[in-house]
């Protein structure tokens, strides 16, 4: 007989029905998983006062066939243009079609379809084969007044690609997907939008072998959702990877683009900067599918070359002495970490557990040292470039940290955490089959505002009993960096609810910007004009008016454009 004290719970792991809710919530691949380990298994016992009894019967699976009453608005004529034009293959009416482009992947969504709430489809799925149908399929629902939402791989946790006004989305992910150049003398790469992050950096990897160049390269950009994202998606809503100290952010990376828009195609110059007026490429990144639809981006990429990667981890005593490292190290100008991310003492305690150093030498010699739970605070990185480079560079992290009390850990830490830097979102689910949510919010802010910012955002989160709080800065300027916020809590949808617009609301009181990658989406709008302003919300709305005279690009809230005033939550 097995003893309690070692109960593991039955996480799902089993093949998920093919319409079923789950399959749509669920994160990542349908046959991978990731469980919580015993230590943490442990921790959520202890903070929820649960025991194994709790765990031994899951809620809500969510492993039903999906259904809904979702009756098709547009007319038979309007069906038959797009039928015509692309084929019966690639015009889908199908309910579960329908829904895997609408839902991304917010907690809200999960939610909503583990309690069978499936709302706001668009009439039809369009797959287009390239730009010259984009061009087709905008100016026809320009024309006809539908409305035009765009899907790349569905990762959004900002509900970014819900169809709040029906109409058609169109999918970029199925045919839009190829690698269409690779300039060796300018080091760039040209792509469609749809294509994963995972082929994208394949094929950069594969350089010699696909496009006989004489290297190979790297695009830089991996963000946790990089297995399951678009590089699309990544230009729209003003994205970051987990490299981006060194590579920096999408705004960075693109050099040009193109889109379609209802009044014409916006192609953006070839050349790394200019003076000619005020960058449109900045305007159209981060509009999110509002002003015109990407067919096109062009990206610089960088040498590949991992065996020059250096890897490194400290311990700091407390959060104020590390976050003036972090702050140190951006701003002495000796370059710049590639992966740089300081985890607050709660996250600290939890990494602990999560990467299994609890219990190792490392962990006995940190305690040793006087390093106290609670307290301690975990940096952990690695430098890409150039051997000479990154050796330099970890040599200075080095002196910079002993300086503000950190004790260097060696890179075993990060590899680590390089080993589930993608996986830990399966474990989401998992929890959630018992009642635990997990999610998180993020957030920019300066040097000099950081420490009122995780202040006062963590004092909302803590005023709820029984709720984990951890806090990480993972993409750092010598000006700022940002704050990534994970909650873990007992609770259930509708106080969930309530809960985020909180937290949303205390972001903003801390004078925080609102995001610093996720982008804006319809969830986050309401808080947009309270931060940005309201004659600067004018200024995107005025273009909003320009590009897309008739509102049928990603109506229903997206970055505030439309969104009525009465929704509106300023300070």
């Amino acid at each position: 007989m097995t003893r309690k004290d070692s109960f593991t719970p039955q996480w799902f792991e089993g093949a998920l029905p093919k319409r079923s809710y789950r399959s749509a919530f669920k994160w990542g691949a349908p046959d991978a998983y990731k469980h919580p380990n015993p230590r943490l298994y442990e921790l959520m016992k202890e903070t929820f006062d649960l025991d194994d009894d709790h765990f031994r019967k899951p809620e809500k699976l969510g492993l039903e066939e999906l259904k809904a009453d979702a009756p098709i608005s547009l007319t038979p004529e309007q069906v038959g243009f797009f039928r015509d034009m692309l084929g019966n293959e690639n015009v889908s009416d199908d309910v579960y079609a329908r829904l895997r482009v609408s839902y991304g992947k917010t907690m809200f969504d999960a939610l909503r379809l583990r309690d069978h709430e499936v709302e706001n489809l668009p009439d039809l799925v369009l797959h287009p084969r390239d730009r010259d149908d984009v061009e087709k399929i905008v100016r026809y629902c320009h024309d006809q007044e539908i409305p035009l939402y765009t899907f790349g791989a569905g990762s959004s946790v900002t509900r970014g690609t819900e169809c709040y006004k029906a109409g058609v989305s169109i999918h970029l992910g199925t045919h839009m997907k190829r690698v269409l150049s690779l300039n060796v003398v300018n080091q760039t790469v040209t792509a469609e939008p749809g294509i994963l992050g995972p082929d994208l950096e394949a094929a950069l990897n594969q350089a010699r072998e696909r496009f006989n160049a004489p290297r190979a390269y790297t695009c830089g950009h991996f963000p946790q959702s990089f297995e399951f994202s678009s590089a699309g998606g990544w230009v729209v809503t003003r994205g970051a990877g987990q490299n981006s100290t060194n590579y920096g952010k999408i705004e960075d990376i693109v050099l040009s683009q193109e889109y379609i828009t209802p009044v014409g195609t916006i192609k953006t110059v070839d050349v790394p900067a200019y003076a000619t007026g005020p960058n449109l490429d900045q305007i159209m990144i981060g509009s999110e599918g509002a002003y015109g639809i990407l067919v096109a981006v062009t990206l610089k990429i960088f040498r590949y070359q991992p065996e020059n990667t250096r890897r490194f981890s400290f311990i700091f005593p407390n959060w104020s002495r590390a976050t003036a490292a972090v702050r140190d190290i951006m701003q002495s100008e000796f370059g710049f970490p590639s992966v740089f991310r300081l985890s607050d003492p709660e996250e600290t305690d939890v990494a602990f557990k999560l990467y299994g150093v609890e219990g190792t030498p490392i962990d006995a010699l940190v305690s040793l040292r006087g390093f106290k739970k609670g307290e301690r605070c975990l940096m952990l990185g690695t430098v890409d470039g150039d051997a000479a480079y990154t050796t330099m560079v970890k040599r200075r992290l080095r002196e910079v940290c002993k300086i503000h009390g950190g004790m260097y850990t060696t890179g075993f830490i990060t590899k680590k955490w390089e080993h589930g830097r993608f996986a830990d979102p399966y474990m989401r689910d998992d929890l959630q089959d018992y009642g635990i949510l997990i999610d998180t919010l993020e957030c920019a802010t300066s040097w000099d505002d950081l420490p009122k910012v995780h202040e006062q955002v963590r004092a909302y989160v803590k005023a709820r009993p029984q709720t984990v709080c951890m806090t990480h800065m993972s993409h750092c300027y010598p000006q700022g960096a940002n704050l990534y916020f994970i909650f873990i809590a007992k609770m259930g949808h509708e106080e969930f609810k309530e809960f985020h617009r909180g937290l949303l609301d205390a972001i903003q009181a801390s004078g925080a910007a609102m995001s610093h990658h996720h982008g804006i989406g319809k969830m986050t709008a309401p808080w947009l004009e309270g931060q940005i302003g309201s004659d600067e919300l004018e200024v995107l709305r005025a273009l909003k008016r320009h590009f897309d005279p008739k509102n049928v690009l990603n109506p229903g809230g997206t970055l505030a454009l439309d969104l009525p005033d009465e929704d509106r939550r300023l300070p």
